[in-house]
């Protein structure tokens, strides 16, 4: 395989929201390479349906924000974090308008919605059900205005480059070709890690390389048990999943078993709008009562014209497989939808290795706690992704350029007999299975046992694809049963079977480091990591 150099200053891994807010920031201040791992509009925040959530309305106050999205945390989020969120978030979301972003409006107003566990009407949305796809047009729009910024697309970043314990690049693979990309800052913003799990509406991509290649580089990882499981994933044997957004119940949508019977109102105060963790658990509940695969989410109260409108991507793709959800119940079960933990940071995308920043899912800030609330990830990403950008300019202006390792044509290497296929699809059952939305010790101990087997991967050096992928989607594994095993209560969206209450350490966040392996952390020494 032949290798070759490229040199930045500044190198964007992910082309989501929080990559290209990121770019943004970056690119009065220097050269800046946008890396995506597949096409160009394939990230996350293409397939987030539901809105952005920002104390804009007239009714809601930043204060209120803050407390539901402490509330949905269950008692972990980092309450710095979460004012940061909410006081910085209403003027990132107006910046996006003024560069274009088509919000739906009510005649001359923007329009809000409610979701789960929100206490006003404060989701904006866009053309319906398609507000990632709205956000990511300006993003991506805005970039192009900045002649600094290049893009390639379809390159797979194999690992981190380092040289004195300080990350200086990375190693990525395009086409038949290994690059080494130097930069002095380098900027996570991979995603999430929604594809360990059999079923899930996360895109292909989000397989968790991020956090595995900045595990393998030495970063700090933090709270990686925390696995939020969408309530409402379209459910057929021969259908693709995907997503069914909260806004719908926010609109009035309720959930219903397979006897037609409301439930929500008999696991929670807020019924259908409880958080998404209450929700996925009581449909889990009643699909084990029923021993049936799904329930129903029935929206047929609903004006159809209004449905039409307000969720046309949602109508017209279950019309695709000949349910009209203006007259028939939706077949739902939970899915796999984003992770609450990731690579530690600080309030400014700082990790624990110098030059390494991170934004978005892939990150840690701290501010979802042990459960996110809902449509506060798009704000996340533009929050943070602008104040991570801003921090790597910082940190860059200290940094001076020097001599580059010398780059040698590398050898295919490959793992033999092993069925990549087939190993890819038991990981993703087993974790479904095993670790999923209720887990208990003997279930994460016999997915430990089994992950011991695939052990061989995780020590191997690969120089393809879907080598890397796999080898990526077993370290995340790994990390998220330690982590699920050591916190033996139940808390946010990890819930214990065989630890129903809290226990003595709910209010402690696990750490994940390739030396030092799971351990619990203090909330005092939490807040050290990441100083400089």
């Amino acid at each position: 395989m032949k290798s070759s150099v490229k040199t930045v200053d500044f190198l964007v891994i992910g082309g989501g929201v929080a990559g290209l807010r990121a770019a943004i920031e970056l690119a009065p201040g220097g050269s800046v390479a946008v890396l995506t791992k597949a096409a160009p509009t394939e990230s996350g925040t293409e397939y987030a349906q539901g809105g952005i959530a920002a104390a804009l309305s007239d009714e809601d106050e930043v204060c209120i924000h803050y407390e539901d999205t402490i509330n949905a945390g269950d008692g972990l989020c980092d309450e710095e974090a979460v004012g940061v969120l909410v006081e910085e978030g209403p003027g990132f979301t107006l910046e996006l308008i003024s560069w274009g972003a088509e919000f739906d409006k009510e005649e001359s107003r923007l329009d809000f919605t409610r979701e789960a566990a929100h206490s006003r009407k404060r989701i904006l949305h866009a053309r319906g059900d398609s507000t990632g796809k709205e956000i990511e047009r300006v993003l991506i729009n805005k970039v192009r205005t900045f002649s600094s910024v290049s893009r390639y697309d379809f390159a797979f970043t194999k690992d981190l480059i380092m040289l004195d314990n300080r990350c200086i690049g990375a190693s990525v693979l395009r086409g038949d070709e290994l690059i080494n990309f130097y930069a002095k800052a380098v900027i996570l913003a991979t995603g999430g890690a929604g594809q360990l799990f059999s079923r899930t509406t996360n895109p292909l991509i989000s397989t968790g390389d991020g956090m595995a290649i900045a595990y393998r580089a030495g970063a700090i990882l933090e709270d990686m048990e925390f696995i939020q499981f969408h309530p409402t994933s379209f459910y057929s044997p021969s259908a693709p999943q995907f997503l069914l957004s909260e806004s719908m119940r926010g609109e009035g949508a309720v959930l219903r078993n397979v006897h037609k019977e409301r439930f929500m109102p008999g696991y929670h105060r807020m019924a259908d709008l409880a958080p998404r963790d209450a929700v996925a658990r009581a449909i889990v509940s009643e699909m084990v009562k029923t021993g049936v695969k799904h329930v129903y989410l029935d929206a047929t109260g609903l004006k159809k014209d209004f449905i039409m409108k307000r969720f046309p991507l949602i109508y017209s793709t279950c019309l695709q497989f000949d349910i009209d959800i203006t007259e028939n119940m939706i077949p739902v079960s939970p899915a796999a939808h984003y992770i609450m933990g990731g690579v530690k940071t600080d309030l400014n995308g700082e990790t624990s290795v110098k030059g390494l920043f991170a934004a978005g899912e892939v990150a840690c800030t701290g501010v979802h706690g042990a459960n996110r609330l809902a449509s506060n990830s798009l704000l996340e990403g533009l929050v943070f992704g602008a104040r991570t950008g801003r921090s790597a300019v910082r940190y860059a202006a200290g940094i001076m350029s020097e001599d580059k390792p010398q780059v040698t044509d590398q050898k295919i290497s490959g793992i033999g007999s092993f069925d990549l296929k087939e190993i890819r699809s038991s990981l993703r059952r087993l974790m479904w299975g095993k670790a999923g939305i209720i887990r208990c010790g003997e279930s994460l101990s016999a997915a430990k046992e089994k992950l011991k087997e695939w052990d061989v991967m995780l020590k191997a050096d690969f120089f393809n694809t879907e080598e890397l992928e796999l080898k990526n989607m077993l370290t995340g594994a790994n990390l998220i049963t330690d982590a699920a095993l050591l916190r033996e209560g139940s808390i946010g969206a990890h819930y214990r079977s065989d630890f129903t209450v809290r226990g003595e350490n709910w209010h402690r966040h696990t750490l994940s480091h390739r030396d030092k392996g799971t351990i619990w952390i203090n909330r005092e020494e939490d807040k050290k990591i990441c100083a400089k």
